[in-house]
């Protein structure tokens, strides 16, 4: 059933809220309006950890980690349930940003990028892919573009379709970026890039999608699709993954490779077979347990049920915040993410935001630094960022509004 397409549940089930937030203990102590940046965990996922690390304790990280190898094999099951994937494509990895790194760099490594080699980057994207771009860019040659927005705020298809050409290696684009509340549609971006009978390598980073929206990689069509736990999908820090494409697993070869992701042999060395090429061996396994229990928690939620939520929530503090006298809401497309963005007529975002939570309530401040093409190009110097998880209530943003309105 987890791996039915999103779209056969027009009508997601209703979500018990009292139920969520008791599974949350973090709700009784804090106004936690920051799930785009690490949100709470259930408990499941704290415990899952707990009991692991309680094993290592007793009998030895090695020892633990063989008695949990069938429980640790379960998570690239769920990881694949979720991202509508196969397991064999599934690498899991300490972050996001390792995970789109991974497999930047497994490109390079294959095939050297250089001078006369086109990277083509949403506007929008996070900075964490942009630099190793500009690495290249200052150290090899590479000429780095980035697609144009269309008129709904959107990374712009056409546009992007329109500088396709031979000389194209690489596409990395930001399905929900961070800092504007949109969702750029990388699915018809994977569509006209295949179409275009381009060559490119595409990357998707999905960091702030998966846990908040449906995503499917085979959707998509991405061939490397990265992706955090400690953001909407609640699991712990210092976790992450990457899925990857056929393509990927066949016609790549990351660097460095060590023990885990390949074999070394009397004549040479054998790459792994599957996504665990881009996998190293050591990583913290309670970690990897609690993604899990978050994968799995998430699931039986119901990711439809999950967007809904957090899609009316967000909706619901973007209207209230829009009546503030002062405030302006910068979020764009015609149908943004959970991600609400703000600044303030008269008080400096660092400000605006540190005020909020002294008030008691979790926000997050985002800076140029961030996605310098999508600040500098819309004249934002800063904003505070709103990001509700479905565990979050009416009444929460509610006071989040009479906080803002009581700093006017």
């Amino acid at each position: 059933m987890r791996l039915n397409s999103p779209m056969t549940n027009p009508a997601p089930p209703a979500l018990d809220i009292e139920r969520l937030r008791a599974e949350t203990p973090g709700c009784e102590s804090v106004t936690h309006l920051n799930n785009a940046g690490s949100a709470l965990p259930p408990a499941i996922v704290t415990q899952a950890q707990v009991d692991h690390l309680r094993l290592e304790e007793s009998i030895g990280g090695y020892e633990a980690h063989a008695r949990a190898q069938n429980h640790i094999d379960a998570v690239y099951d769920s990881v694949a349930a979720l991202t509508h994937s196969r397991r064999d494509q599934v690498a899991l990895l300490e972050s996001a940003t390792a995970a789109w790194g991974r497999g930047f760099a497994a490109i390079h490594n294959t095939r050297p990028l250089g001078a006369g080699d086109r990277v083509l980057a949403s506007s929008n994207e996070y900075a964490s892919n942009v630099l190793p771009i500009l690495q290249l860019a200052r150290s090899r040659g590479v000429t780095v573009e980035f697609i144009p927005d269309g008129t709904d705020g959107c990374t712009d298809v056409g546009a992007f379709t329109s500088m396709l050409g031979p000389d194209v290696a690489v596409v990395a684009v930001n399905h929900c970026p961070s800092q504007n509340g949109l969702v750029n549609d990388v699915a018809a971006i994977g569509t006209a890039l295949r179409a275009s009978g381009s060559d490119a390598w595409y990357l998707v980073d999905a960091c702030q999608s998966v846990g908040q929206l449906p995503v499917s990689a085979s959707v998509i069509g991405a061939d490397f699709l990265s992706a955090t736990g400690r953001k909407f999908l609640r699991g712990p820090r210092g976790t992450g993954f990457l899925v990857a494409s056929d393509r990927a697993i066949t016609e790549l070869e990351p660097f460095p490779l060590d023990l885990h992701s390949a074999v070394w042999q009397s004549d040479g060395y054998e790459v792994a077979s599957g996504a665990t090429r881009f996998e190293s061996w050591e990583k913290s396994y309670a970690a990897l347990l609690g993604l899990g229990a978050a994968v799995d928690y998430a699931l039986d939620c119901g990711i439809d049920a999950l967007a809904a939520r957090i899609q009316q929530l967000a909706g619901y503090a973007r209207s209230s915040l829009a009546g503030v006298p002062g405030i302006t809401v910068l979020d764009r497309g015609a149908h943004p993410s959970g991600i609400v963005t703000i600044t303030h007529s008269s008080i400096p975002a660092p400000e605006l935001a540190a005020r909020i939570k002294s008030a008691g309530v979790n926000v997050s401040l985002s800076t140029p630094d961030y996605s310098r093409i999508d600040f500098d190009g819309h004249g934002v110097e800063g904003l505070v960022r709103i990001s509700p998880h479905a565990y979050n209530t009416h009444d929460e943003i509610d006071t989040l509004v009479t906080i803002v309105v009581s700093l006017t």
